[in-house]
This record gives structure tokens, C-alpha cells and sequence, in this order.
């Protein structure tokens, strides 16, 4: 069950992106001649009202949104006037980029809709852990204890972030400290040390959210915790491409379509609803990012070709254009089944 939830959660993902692109295209103008989830085998399908075939395929790995005459290397529809390659090029640009735009629209609406529906919980940093013999140890504090104040200033926000910022500084500092213990409070002081283990300066402690009551979002709150939600995803997606440049451990840790579906059905099964709509959000920031990625194949080169014609006032030979895009999707099709190939090793290792 969980591993069809996997599934249906990149079949949500590919809908929409594909969605984009057909919406797009019917407001422009330009013929769509199958909409397409899944690759490989036609399952089954019907055939719309305006000639375009809806259609379900065997291997949940994609989809596609495909236009009448695009990538015709053999150029048999190059003066055909319904031809993709003959509409207005501001048509063709706008109809590439609502694929990934419809991704990006349907993590905010999902974010937005989680902090609405979802009572946030309300915590305080409790200490759960004093390194022995730490300045914070020496300071008198104890499991249990709840640092209120650093420096005479509050750090009870309703989360931990108030007090991790407030011990974040780097250097030798020496803090005062609000410490309340059960219905008692005192004050007190700990200077920060270098820890090696940790690889950086701190005095002691390990603390987490200890719950102390929930409360529900106002809308307007909701929508600016789901915009700061996704753009918290979108830089961790940059943050992941720059390390499979210089990360050898991240390269390892990078999963194909069965790595994924197996990372969602673990979340699922341990965390329940929040976990599938989580990363719904965070796969749907990634897919629109990675499709606007100049990359032969997805829809960025896509654009950078439709923006190379919109500048030079003619389009780069059609023939060319398509070959160009045709090796790169093989290229991308190489790599899929490589990492599959990956995934299901790792799933047995």
C-alpha cells in the first residue's frame, strides 16, 4: 500500500506538470495530440472532443504533452501552418514554461493548505543533555531545565529557533542565562568552548521542542509559512546540485524513480499524511526546478531555444533543434535506468 502511495504521489506530480503544458497550449492555440501519464505501453485512454488522445501507460516513470509537428526531424510538417514550430514563438515559450510553473503553483497550494489545516505545535527548548563537566554543567543546569532568556532577551518564540540563534554565535562568548526549573526561575551564566566532536563553539547542552500547546494559522500566516516552506526547498535543490559537484556523499545519495517511491512509502508509513503532502511539496519545488534547467531533453533548453528565436527573429533549423533534444532525452533515459538500476541494488543491499 505504501509503495502505491509512492507511486501515486509522482503520478500527482507528472499530471500536473503535464497539465501545464496542455492548459497552456489549449489557451494558445496550439494542437495537442496526446496527453500522456506514464511511459512506455498504452494501457488505456480515450480520445477528446478536439482530437487529442488522454492516455494511460504502463510505467509510471513520467508522462509527456505531445504537439502536432514538434521535433519533426524529418521536417513532413514544416509548412504545415498547425505545426508547434510555426506558432507565434511567445505562444511556444509561455506553453513550455507552464509545466514547471504548474509544479511550483501546486507546492505552494499544498504547503499553504497543510499550515491551514494543521494545528502548529507551540514548544519550549527543554535540556535534554549536559555535556559532563561543560560550562553549562558548572552553571548548575540540569536536564529538564527550559533556558527562557539569553542575555536578559526571550527566546520563547514557540519554537527552538529563538534559542539556537541566540547560542549561534561563533568565538569564546560568555552568556547569561534565564533558566526555569519547574515553577521556579534563576539566572545564571556558561561561556561557550570548542568541542572537537561537534566542530564548533557551545557550552554544553542539548536541547529540543518540549510541546506545551498547538494553535492553527490564520490564512495570511499560512501563506507566508508555505511561500518560506518552498523557497526553503527550492535553495535546498541548489544546495544539492552544487554538492554533486564537490560532495562525493551526496553523488551516493542520489535516487532515481524507485529510490524515490521507496523514500516516500517509508515516510508515509512512519509519519502518516504530513509526511506525503511534505514531500509532495518538496519533490514538486524540485521537478519544476530541474525542468528549467537548460538541460537537452526538459523543458529549460526547450525555452533556451524559443528565446535564441525570439532574439534572432528566426528559429535554429527545426531538424537540428530536434536531434539535439532527441539525444538528450535519450541521455536522460540512460541515466534514469542507471539510477534505477542503483535503487534496486540499494534495496537489497
Amino acid at each position: 500500500m505504501y509503495v502505491l502511495i509512492g507511486i501515486l504521489l509522482l503520478g500527482i506530480l507528472i499530471a500536473v506538470h503535464e497539465f501545464g503544458h496542455f492548459i497552456a497550449a489549449r489557451i494558445s492555440g496550439i494542437e495537442v495530440m496526446e496527453f500522456a501519464i506514464g511511459m512506455g505501453p498504452r494501457l488505456c485512454g480515450w480520445t477528446g472532443k478536439t482530437g487529442t488522445k488522454f492516455s494511460l501507460r504502463a510505467i509510471p516513470l513520467g508522462g509527456f504533452c505531445a504537439f502536432y509537428g514538434e521535433d519533426d526531424v524529418e521536417g513532413k510538417t514544416k509548412d504545415d501552418p498547425r505545426a508547434y514550430g510555426k506558432q507565434n514563438v511567445w505562444k511556444r515559450i509561455f506553453t513550455v514554461l507552464m509545466g514547471p510553473m504548474m509544479n511550483f503553483v501546486l507546492a505552494i497550494i499544498v504547503a499553504v493548505g497543510v499550515y491551514v489545516c494543521m494545528e502548529q505545535p507551540i514548544v519550549e527548548p527543554m535540556i535534554t543533555e549536559i555535556v559532563a563537566d561543560s560550562p553549562a554543567a558548572q552553571a548548575g543546569i540540569q536536564p529538564g531545565d527550559v533556558i527562557i532568556a539569553v542575555d536578559g532577551q526571550s527566546v520563547l518564540d514557540g519554537t527552538t529557533n529563538g534559542l539556537l540563534q541566540a547560542l549561534s554565535n561563533d568565538g569564546e562568548q560568555t552568556y547569561a542565562l534565564t533558566v526555569r526549573r519547574g515553577e521556579t526561575t534563576f539566572d545564571t551564566s556558561a561561556a561557550t568552548y570548542w568541542d572537537e566532536a561537534e566542530n564548533k563553539y557551545r557550552i554544553g547542552i542539548a536541547f529540543m521542542g518540549h510541546q506545551i500547546d498547538s494553535y492553527r494559522m490564520s490564512f495570511p500566516q499560512a501563506v507566508r509559512a508555505g511561500w518560506n516552506y518552498c523557497l526553503d526547498a527550492g535553495t535546498a535543490v541548489f544546495d544539492a546540485l552544487k554538492g554533486l559537484l564537490t560532495d562525493p556523499a551526496i553523488r551516493e545519495q542520489v535516487a532515481g524513480p524507485v529510490g524515490t517511491v521507496h523514500v516516500v512509502s517509508e515516510a508515509v508509513r512512519q509519519d502518516g499524511l504530513i509526511a506525503f503532502f511534505s514531500l509532495l511539496v518538496m519533490i514538486s519545488v524540485n521537478l519544476g526546478i530541474m525542468n528549467l534547467l537548460p538541460i537537452p531533453g526538459l523543458d529549460g533548453s526547450r525555452i533556451v531555444f524559443h528565446v535564441i528565436e525570439a532574439v534572432r527573429g528566426k528559429p535554429i533549423k527545426p531538424e537540428r533543434e530536434a536531434t539535439i533534444h532527441l539525444i538528450g532525452m535519450l541521455l536522460l533515459f540512460a541515466l534514469m535506468i542507471f539510477f534505477t538500476f542503483k535503487d534496486v541494488m540499494r534495496l537489497f543491499n
